[in-house]
This record gives structure tokens, sequence and C-alpha cells, in this order.
């Protein structure tokens, strides 16, 4: 019961500053927002024993790549002046909350439909670091590889488009 009170709160903050990062109106508050989500859902792989997920989250994510986001904000000194007028943004994102709940709806049904035990105890060397590592370098080395290629081509893609800007 007590798991659950968790996920909930976890669940429900992770939504909350979610929205918030997509309604903020200046970059940095939806960076601050971000920071939350990714260390509630760093929180969530934590609820269910997922320890490797639970610090790849927490160092890569919350840590590396949010610093690297947060240093690009404040290196390029954006001020209120020089954001664009979102007029009618509240607009656009109602409309797509209506696109999308549909989807929403029907993940929910598929999630309550499947045969998931809730509070079944995770097997032996669930979310270890050897067991991710195997099967990661097993089963999954040919998409683990085309990312990293696709990761490297849109460095390469941002390192061009700055250059040009220059």
């Amino acid at each position: 019961m007590q798991n659950e009170i968790i996920f909930a709160i976890l669940a429900l903050l992770t939504i909350v500053s979610s929205i918030v990062m997509i309604s903020a109106h200046r970059p940095i508050d939806s960076a601050l927002a971000f920071i939350v989500a990714l260390i509630c859902i760093a929180a969530l792989f934590g609820l269910v024993n997922a320890t490797f997920m639970f610090v790849v989250q927490i160092i890569i994510y919350a840590g590396a790549i949010l610093s690297l986001i947060l240093f690009i904000i404040m290196f390029l000194n954006i001020k209120d002046e020089n954001l664009p007028d979102e007029k009618n943004k509240n607009w656009w994102l109602l409309g797509t909350s209506f696109i999308v709940a549909p989807f929403g709806l029907i993940l929910i049904d598929l999630i309550i439909r499947s045969d998931i035990t809730i509070n079944r105890v995770p097997a032996e060397g669930f979310g270890n670091i050897k067991d991710v590592g195997l099967t990661l370098f097993s089963k999954w080395v040919l998409p683990f590889e085309l990312v990293s290629i696709l990761l490297l081509v849109a460095l390469v893609g941002a390192v061009t488009l700055a250059k040009r800007e220059s």
C-alpha cells in the first residue's frame, strides 16, 4: 500500500512538472521543471528495483544532459524581450491534448487488460548492470549501434548548422 501511494505521488509530480515544462514561457523555467520530471522518473525506477536505470537516469539525464542544457541557456543569455510572442500557445496545447487523449486512453486500456500482476516480486537480477549489459550487447547490439550512429549524425548536423550561422 505504501508503494502505491509513493508511486501515485511521483507519477502526479512527473505529470505536473511535464506540463509546467511545456507551458512555461521562459526556457530556464522549462529546464528546471524538466529536472524535477527526470528525478521523479528516476525515483520511479528506484521504486521497482531497477537500480541500473535509476543510476543512469540520475547520472546521465538529470546530471550531465540537464547541466548541458542549463549551461547553454545561461550562455545564450536569452532575455524576455527576445522570446517569441506565443499568443495561441495555450490553444495549441489544448488542441494537441485533445488529439493525444484517445491514444492515452487506448494505452490505459491496454495496460488494464494486460496480464501484469501488481506487487509481483521482480526476478533475481532484475535491473542489474550485468544483466542489462548482457542483454543489450547480445540481443540488442544492432539497434544499440544504430542509435549511436544516429546520435553521431545529429551531433555533426548540429555542429554544421552552428558553424554556418556564425
